[in-house]
């Protein structure tokens, strides 16, 4: 039951009324079907004509008509749905206090819904810069991405042109490639980093923030859709492909022109990335390699311009075989939509390539370093993806707070009852353990020479990823408990929570599975154990 659903399509007042006081008496007048009123946060709402509409019925517009009906109203619906009925408000109620306006990009004062150093925590690794990126970031996503983020996630709409151009040119593609020289490229490509933060100030804490903060919109095949398959193949092109290209597409890429995908993945060669079977052949002038084989799993795949691509260019059997190549869209590729867990709006395509012709500028270093390359660019996806996944466990715990706060449930609120807080206290307690251990992981990217792709940080990067995805089925677990319903519900109050419970087991798989990961970090480890060491 609702009392005011987003339905963007309810009639609109040929003009709105003005303002003016309305005493309580005066709404208890208009409660009669063709005539009703209701007030919410002071503000008096004409639902007249909306009652008609009401996907369950009028009746239970007509049970509330002519009350204030603020705390019914908050049991049901988020606060945003006020704003998309703006037009409907004829009045203010008497005597109604004043309820404070949240601008956008600010900081939010609701338990654990910062990262701790933005809500008074002393921490050594966030300066004012810091701040004033989340604050950019956090208005840009409010103000243009929360408006559209539901009706594309639903649909499953890839995101046009025009956005991809506009996350470009407001610089929040390129700050989700970390610090480097693609951010003076920025500079030359008349492109601010948000919050005025320059290029040489710009490190691993403000690339995180910008991940988290785009991960509190909740929705996992959305937020895919804004770059994660772009975000992880980019900086392959930046880091190996030739002068040139990187010249030329690079800059295509850091304004939104075009799109990038990460091609490595295939139905015979996931984690296991030396099985891959797509090969790349020269032509007998040795111009062009021609390239043959499938990808699955290809985040953003439908709509990528360009394919970061792992091929086989020898027959040894070997690592040594992989190369990488930049396959353009062009004759001979085909992509072919694939339904996962989340949303179809972020592209995931099966990639057929069939007799591909790629020129050999476009080879990335040189052949058989192919295998090198795509570990080398694993560390930076791994760390990203647990971003994505506190991101929205934080954004997920933020509205179980206030859900908890304002459900009343057996005469009070459930936050009241001690099994509540328990369950938040667990909750807030596994994802802060999350957040420290990413930031000391993140700092020790900052002080190692090549940054996030150092192979020492292979090993803490990837036990990083295990423990994210791990821990997070804490939190997902007791964040739909205390939703209920509403947490295994795509819309309304619980949506985030919903997302962030599918998000979880996805996480778990895509850039490396959590067993292949667990491993890896102990051997690793290993190679550093000392011989003489006994118990």
């Amino acid at each position: 039951q609702h009392l005011l659903p987003c339905l963007l399509w309810a009639p609109q007042p040929s003009k709105t009324p003005a303002m003016r006081t309305i005493s309580p008496s005066e709404l208890a007048q208009h409660h009669a079907p063709g005539d009703m009123w209701m007030a919410v946060d002071g503000d008096v709402y004409d639902v007249s004509k909306f009652a008609r509409l009401h996907p369950g019925g009028s009746q239970i517009i007509e049970q509330y008509a002519g009350r204030d009906v603020t705390t019914e109203f908050y049991e049901l619906h988020r606060k945003d749905v006020l704003s998309k009925y703006a037009r409907l408000r004829v009045g203010r109620l008497e005597g109604a206090k004043s309820v404070g306006t949240v601008e956008p990009g600010a900081i939010s004062a609701v338990p654990f819904a910062e990262i701790p150093a933005f809500q008074g925590q002393h921490s050594p690794y966030y300066k004012e810069s810091h701040k004033r990126l989340l604050q950019a970031v956090r208005a840009f996503v409010q103000t243009e991405l929360e408006p559209i983020a539901e009706s594309a996630d639903l649909a499953g709409d890839y995101p046009d042109l025009e956005l991809r151009q506009k996350l470009g040119a407001s610089g929040m593609l390129g700050i989700q490639l970390g610090p480097g020289p693609w951010l003076q490229a920025l500079g030359l490509l008349g492109i601010k980093i948000p919050g005025d933060v320059a290029p040489e100030e710009f490190d691993y804490f403000h690339e995180l923030v910008a991940h988290q903060e785009f991960s509190r919109l909740g929705r996992p095949g959305f937020i895919d859709s804004l770059g994660a398959g772009w975000s992880i193949s980019a900086p392959a092109i930046f880091h190996f492909a030739r002068d040139e290209v990187r010249r030329t597409v690079g800059a295509q890429l850091l304004k939104g022109d075009k799109w990038s995908a990460l091609a490595i993945s295939e139905p015979f060669a996931g984690s296991d990335v030396a099985a891959l079977r797509a090969t790349a052949e020269k032509t007998p002038d040795g111009k062009f390699y021609i390239v043959n084989g499938l990808k699955k799993w290809i985040t953003e795949g439908m709509y990528a311009d360009y394919f970061v691509t792992a091929v086989r260019t020898g027959n040894t059997g070997t690592p040594k075989d992989m190369s990488m190549l930049l396959v353009e869209r062009g004759p001979g590729l085909d992509t072919k939509q694939i339904k996962t867990t989340y949303s179809t709006c972020c592209g995931t395509a099966m990639v057929i390539m069939n007799n591909v012709k790629v020129p050999v500028e476009n080879l990335m270093g040189k052949e058989g370093r192919g295998f090198m390359q795509i570990m080398y660019n694993f560390n930076h996806e791994r760390w990203l993806i647990a971003q994505n996944l506190i991101g929205q466990g934080r954004a997920a715990l933020a509205d179980t707070f206030m859900w908890a706060r304002q459900r009343k449930i057996f005469g009070k609120s459930l936050i009241d009852q001690p099994v509540i807080r328990y369950k938040l206290a667990s909750s807030a307690a596994t994802l802060e353990s999350l957040q420290t251990f990413l930031e000391a992981v993140t700092y020790d990217m900052c002080k190692t020479k090549g940054g996030a792709v150092g192979e020492r940080l292979a090993g803490p990067i990837a036990m990083l990823k295990y423990q994210t995805t791990r821990a997070s089925w804490k939190i997902a677990d007791d964040c739909v408990q205390i939703l209920g319903g509403r947490g295994i519900t795509r819309t309304g109050m619980g949506a985030k929570v919903e997302g962030f419970k599918n998000y979880v087991k996805y996480a778990a798989i895509y850039g490396g599975s959590e067993e292949i990961l667990a491993d890896l970090s102990v051997r690793q480890a290993m190679r550093a154990f000392p011989p003489e060491a006994k118990l």
